[in-house]
């Protein structure tokens, strides 16, 4: 039956229609993807023959797939097949069609990496290998070359070992083409050879390195012929390791020679000689022994190697004025731009770095001789470099010298100047993380460095006549000095830790001093604090009744820390005096404090879950305060993760039964007598229910969903609040957990698509989209069968589809669980629906797509980008909202894709359809919000673009005849509204890419005097540019007054709605904000027209009140 299917899918597949051809070959994928499937033998022929010829589909999309396929395909065949198709591969890899060579070299690649017995990769070798290597050698072009040398080299780093027979006429072929002319073919050559080297015999890798070292003899090659040999031999180093010993002989003299007598601008030479060097330090740390003196030298002479930049450069600055009229003369010489010599001096940093690590036992010699070079490079202009010398120094310093740094240190820490004494703290702090930088293996004996470090840091603690950030440094300093050395000062701590103590009673260090408290608590030494516990306790407990925010918010997170360390040792009581003062910090007026407060609750609760008194003290104190931050419409981000917690952590303290829990939270739910909860309270109560469910175990969450289903089989229309919270309670349960096991709780979702109430359809959408994230395999397929055959419930299915794609972009870096085979059929079934009538459709589908692009950009962005030429303009609208939805602030992996890409998206901005431009301009706007890197170098052609889109047009006005009177209707509206609101947007980003002046006059004037819906974002935009702008507005400051005082003075008709006067409110008090911020332009007092608008505004009480209003805002 199955053979049957792919026969009829095969006929499919040469069909003349290119979707028929993409849907099939996406059929065929899938079918290969199972796990059961094997094709006849009768059919093999037939398989892969139809499969290599759609790799030379007309259709880009079609031919992708193909490769797809070749992947499942290898393992679902016989060996010969599989043989035959490399073949045939290889012969259109170097003798077919060019526009065919990319996929047949994808195509070759995707089959090596899916081979997987010995037997399969020694048939391919025999007659692949000798192919390669003829196109490596002999290719009709440096393409073919390339990419035969490109697969050679994934045949050998996987097989190489397989084909030793071959190794000596491959070694010869591929050492020839050093030579080439083309540096691509040297290059791949390099890398090539080195996958051979790792399985070459000793002789024939002495063969290799002899050629490479004759060639390099050889002072009459061309320059670049000898950077390539240099190059090869630092890749056989680091491609064989320890095996290239036996050659430092002959290759570390040539190298330091080529370094040392290289032309002065030849630092690519020197570069490659240096990066070669440190791979031997790194790769033979035996054999290089007599030459590390000579490498050490040579990397110490060219760390400062600067040829076009010396110390009289900065004598010369003060002679820059008389230097100014010969810069055009010196316009031609050479820039900094065009200087590479950074590079030599990285690597040579990274030479020395290498040293380091391969011969401690130069550490001395390091310190003598290249610590003052190296701290004479700390002027050092490339910051990739400086970066390296600086860790570098730090490495010597610490390892070699500390006990002569730490004298000086402890003695600054006695100075009188309190800025010297500050420091040396801070200093003395770091020193100590040095000294014992992890607690379970002793990389140095810091021993008799903790009394001295102790006995300095107590005498600035114990003093109380200092400055204050002398105090301050010395509490953060102990607290180190305790945290890592508190086993060492068992002895020393009754004394010290009481002065800490002391500190928090004092108001100028308590903050310091409660951080303090929380660096010793989280010590891995689990420091003994019994002599001060209680008090510390019972200080920290009153600093939450303080007005000080920042004191409490310490506070909370020191508490925290002692609870966890110490909860054993502190009292029933303490505890109860502790969660009453939390329950009054718990509110939606601090959210962050609320959840500093709830997270302190949790950790009680977790550590003290046994003391009775403790979980009712939760129970009664702060249950009832949880209840009500849980209803607020602003509870959101970490303060909602650590409600999530609390209720979580709260039903495992056995002191507050599941039933009563959940009970509460769904009664919290119900409507109250001024109305139902706001949508984010509804969720943030399904959103803890779902935790609570989890939480509870598996029989009690069962049974809960089950409960949820009963109320949407029993109260679908008598209940509506009821069932809008089991819908999203099963959405929330679904996308945490697996609901297969509940039967045909898809379907009792999906009847309440039926609903006439919008808000449980759409509780109903976002549920089965979650369900379907706690199982893709199951759902998924159901959903999208749902979406083809339920035309009335398309809308609400695509945001079902839409939840499980956004789950899958937010939560995943990758295509983790979201397979191929899914994301084809996705893709399908959204391609589809682009040219929908209804725009909410296009809309979801646009999002869809956005966020597929997310996770899979080098499929969606090219076949996105295919579809900016669709001939019907809803396709090219939802294309451009699809790219709008897929620039996100977080980075991702779509970056560089989009980068070179967005420009065919953004230039839709001149598409004939004034949706397309609207959507382009949308886009546009969010680039510039979230990324504006990715189009500042598109805005010089972009922006007229932008700006002919502000303009009003004739042509999309038109009158609508309604009987007893004509209504006017403007279809540019909305897009001109959109084109100020990404000015807007620009001048916030890119501000430096806008030319003002030529955006004032005429767009800014025509928008300022338009609809009331595009006065708004131009009074915005007005006021940014008088801020940012001043001399650009001030310059046309005139013809800006006449708009102005037009709105200001406008009245609405006498029989205009309380809404038309609101909004006429709205603009007067916008237009008044725009003339706030031009009077504050310094010049403005020279415009009349300006001065009279000011007059007049002053003169009218009205106006003049609202003026003095929004001044003060």
């Amino acid at each position: 039956m199955a053979n049957m299917n792919i026969t009829t899918i095969l006929e499919k597949m040469t069909g003349k229609d290119k979707d028929y051809r993409y849907m099939a070959t996406s059929d065929l994928l899938s079918e290969l993807n199972k796990e059961g499937f094997k094709a006849d033998q009768d059919i093999e022929p037939k398989l892969t023959t139809t499969v290599l010829q759609q790799l030379e589909d007309a259709s880009g999309d079609v031919s992708g797939l193909a490769v797809k396929c070749l992947a499942p395909l290898v393992k679902k065949v016989g060996e010969d097949r599989v043989v035959e198709m490399t073949n045939i591969l290889c012969d259109k890899l170097l003798n077919g069609k060019d526009q065919h060579r990319d996929t047949a070299s994808i195509a070759l690649k995707t089959i090596i990496v899916e081979v997987t017995t010995t037997s399969l990769a020694e048939k391919i070798l025999v007659s692949l290998a000798p192919q390669l290597i003829k196109g490596a050698t002999a290719g009709k072009s440096a393409e073919v070359k390339c990419e035969c040398l490109d697969i050679l080299g994934d045949v050998l780093h996987r097989f190489g070992n397989l084909i030793t027979k071959d190794h000596d006429s491959m070694l010869t072929a591929l050492l020839s083409q050093l030579s080439s002319n083309q540096a691509s073919v040297r290059k791949k050559s390099i890398s090539c050879i080195a996958s051979l080297a790792a399985c070459l015999s000793d002789d024939l890798l002495a063969k290799a390195t002899f050629e490479v070292v004759q060639l390099l003899k050889n002072r009459s090659a061309k320059s670049e012929i000898a950077r390539t040999n240099i190059q090869m031999i630092g890749a056989l180093s680091r491609s064989v390791g320890y095996r290239f010993g036996p050659h430092l002989a002959e290759a570390v003299p040539l190298l330091i020679n080529y370094c040392t007598s290289a032309s002065e601008n030849d630092e690519e030479l020197r570069e490659y000689s240096l990066q070669a060097l440190e791979s031997f330090m790194l790769r033979c740390p035996r054999d290089i022994s007599p030459y590390c003196e000579g490498i050490l030298n040579l990397a110490l002479e060219y760390i400062s190697y600067d040829p076009n930049f010396t110390d009289s450069m900065e004598e010369d600055t003060d002679d820059e004025a008389q230097d100014e009229e010969d810069d055009d003369e010196s316009a031609n010489e050479y820039t900094d731009d065009e200087d590479a010599s950074w590079k030599v001096r990285r690597a040579s940093a990274k030479c020395l770095s290498a040293i380091i690590v391969s011969r401690p036992e130069m550490l001395s010699k390091m310190y003598l001789e290249a610590c003052p070079k190296l701290i004479e490079r700390f002027r050092e202009r490339e910051e990739n470099v400086k970066n390296i010398l600086m860790a570098f120094v730090i490495i010597v310093l610490i390892v070699v010298k500390f006990q002569a740094l730490s004298g000086p240190i402890l003695s600054a820490i006695g100075d009188r100047y309190y800025k010297v004494t500050a420091e040396a703290l801070r200093v003395c702090g770091e020193l100590v993380r040095v000294l014992r930088p992890n607690f379970e293996a002793r990389t140095l004996d810091y021993r008799p460095y903790i009394g001295p470090i102790y006995k300095a840091i107590l005498a600035r603690l114990a003093n109380q006549d200092q400055d204050q950030e002398v105090k301050e440094c010395a509490i953060s300093c102990m607290s180190l000095v305790v945290f890592t050395f508190g086993d060492g000062l068992q002895r020393e701590l009754p004394a010290c830790l009481p002065i800490l103590v002391d500190r928090m009673g004092n108001e100028i260090t308590r903050l310091t001093a409660v951080k303090a408290f929380a660096v010793i608590a989280k010590s891995p030494l689990r420091i003994d604090l019994s002599c001060v516990l209680d008090h510390v306790i019972s200080e920290l407990t009153a600093f939450l009744r303080k007005a000080n925010r920042a004191l409490r918010q310490a506070t909370l997170g020191t508490l925290n820390s002692l609870v966890v360390a110490y909860g054993g040792q502190i009292g029933s009581s303490s505890y109860e005096t502790i969660i009453a003062e939390l329950s009054t910090l718990i509110s939606d007026m601090d959210l962050h404090m609320t959840a500093l407060a709830l997270e302190l609750c949790c950790t009680i609760m977790v550590d003290r879950k046994s003391i009775q008194n403790v979980g009712l003290a939760v129970r009664y104190k702060v249950l009832p305060q949880a209840l009500i931050l849980i209803r607020s419409a602003l509870l959101q981000g970490q303060a909602l993760q650590a409600l999530q917690r609390f209720f979580a952590s709260l039903v495992q303290s056995a002191n507050t039964s599941f039933d009563t829990l959940l009970d509460s939270l769904i009664s919290t739910a119900k409507p109250s007598q001024s109305g139902g909860l706001a949508k984010q309270a509804l969720s943030s109560i399904a959103q803890c229910v779902a935790v609570l469910c989890l939480a509870a175990g598996d029989q009690k969450c069962a049974s809960t969903i089950e409960m949820l289903k009963g109320i949407l089989k029993d109260d679908s229309a008598t209940n509506s609040a009821k069932q809008h919270m089991a819908l999203l309670c099963l959405g929330e349960i679904g996308r945490r957990k697996d609901l297969s096991n509940h039967a045909q709780i898809e379907n009792i979702v999906i009847e309440s698509f039926q609903s006439p109430f919008e808000e449980i359809k759409s509780a109903a959408s976002y549920a089965l989209g979650n369900i379907a994230v706690g199982n893709l395999s199951k759902y998924l397929p159901f959903i999208l069968n749902q979406i083809d055959n339920q035309q009335k419930k398309q809308y609400l299915l695509l945001h079902s589809l839409k939840e499980v794609i956004a789950r899958q972009s937010v939560d995943h870096t990758g295509q983790s669980e979201l397979q191929d085979s899914n994301i084809e059929k996705i893709l399908a079934l959204l391609f589809n629906h682009c040219e929908s009538e209804e725009e909410g459709v296009r809309n979801v589908v646009a999002e869809c797509l956005g966020k597929i692009a997310l996770i899979e950009p080098r499929k969606l962005i090219p076949a996105l980008k295919e579809r900016t030429s669709s001939p019907a303009a809803n396709t090219r609208a939802t294309v451009a909202i699809a790219i709008k939805y897929s620039i996100v602030e977080r980075p991702g992996k779509i970056d560089e894709i989009m980068y070179s890409e967005i420009s065919t998206f953004l230039m839709l901005i001149k598409d004939s359809d004034r949706h397309v431009r609207r959507a382009a301009v949308l886009a546009l706007s969010t680039a510039a919000h979230n990324k504006p890197n990715l189009i500042k170098g598109l805005l010089p052609e972009l922006l007229p673009l932008l700006y002919d889109q502000t303009v009003v047009k004739q042509e999309l006005i038109r009158t609508v005849d309604l009987g007893p009177f004509k209504h006017v209707v403007d279809d540019g509206l909305e897009l001109r509204k959109a084109a100020f609101e990404c000015v807007d947007t620009l001048l916030d980003s890119c501000l430096d890419q806008v030319n003002p002046s030529s955006f004032i006059v005429p767009f800014l004037l025509s928008g300022l005097g338009d609809h009331y819906d595009v006065k708004m974002p131009c009074h915005l935009i007005l006021s940014k540019l008088a801020d940012k702008c001043p001399s650009a507005v001030l310059a046309v400051l005139d013809s800006l007054v006449d708009p102005i005082e037009k709105t200001i003075n406008h009245k609405p008709k006498g029989d205009a709605v309380k809404q038309e006067v609101d909004r006429n409110e709205d603009m007067i008090r916008s237009a008044l904000r725009a003339i706030a911020a031009l009077s504050r332009i310094s010049g403005n007092d020279y415009s009349m027209r300006f001065k009279n608008l000011m007059n007049k505004i002053m003169a009218s009480p009205p106006l003049a009140d609202k003026y003095n209003s929004v001044r003060s805002e």
